[in-house]
């Protein structure tokens, strides 16, 4: 099955610092039909002002992933780290027992993200926080692993608690990657910029536009063809 859900279609809240838009349910949104896909929960598109953030909140028991698209998120958490992510890189942060952090533009652009939370294998644990640069030419025309809790991914991707990893690709229109998928998992991909064509090899395929999610399970590969310029991110969870 491959699902386009167009960006139109999905939740959205306009904050006047945060404009929010929710591939799930999520705060005020709330679709019976879009909890979650597989341990994917919350997959945010969010837009947040200069010189503005989210102060000091609590989170536990889940694997936050946040993929900076433009500007740069700056991190302080109740463990002591400090950082700041620009776009293009990643951080993560495994909730675990319990961690209060907050998130800040201090830039004088606005910052646009993705932030993808993921139910965590076990509950508990202790948390932890780090970040890590991906520079986006060593992901041209191939797919790189930024964060994974999967066995033989240990390396340059961010480690999380879960049996799920999340992956980016930038393309080239006309360029092709493949995905090796698994029949019993859950993928769900959102193009970051550009316009690309997901296929599974057996007829079935849709167009995505920027920022459209596509919910893909039950197939054995994928193939994503870029249309025009594209950046990609996928993540593949149980």
């Amino acid at each position: 099955m491959i699902e386009l859900r167009p960006f139109a279609t999905i939740g959205a809240a306009n904050h006047g610092w945060l404009d929010a838009h929710h591939h799930f349910s999520f705060a005020d949104y709330h679709d019976p039909a879009r909890m979650g896909w597989g341990a994917l929960r919350v997959w945010n598109d969010d837009t947040i002002a200069a010189q503005t953030g989210f102060p000091p909140h609590p989170h536990r028991d889940m694997e936050i992933i946040t993929y900076v698209r433009q500007g740069a998120v700056s991190h302080r958490d109740s463990l002591g780290n400090a950082g700041r992510t620009a776009a293009g890189d990643v951080q993560v942060m495994s909730a675990g027992s319990g961690i209060r952090h907050a998130e800040y533009n201090l830039e004088d652009e606005a910052l646009t993200l993705f932030q993808i939370w993921i139910l965590p294998e076990a509950r508990g644990g202790e948390p932890f926080w780090d970040q890590r640069p991906f520079p986006k030419g060593d992901r041209a025309g191939a797919w790189a692993v930024l964060a994974s809790g999967m066995a033989g991914d240990a390396g340059e991707a961010l480690p999380i608690r879960a049996q799920a990893r999340v992956l980016g690709a930038t393309l080239r229109a006309g360029e092709t990657v493949t995905y090796p998928a698994d029949v019993a998992r859950h993928l769900y991909l959102v193009p970051a910029i550009g316009q690309i064509r997901v296929g599974d090899g057996a007829g079935t395929d849709v167009l995505a536009q920027a920022r459209d999610g596509v919910a893909i399970t039950a197939v054995d590969n994928i193939s994503i063809t870029a249309i025009e310029d594209s950046e990609i991110v996928l993540v593949d969870a149980l």
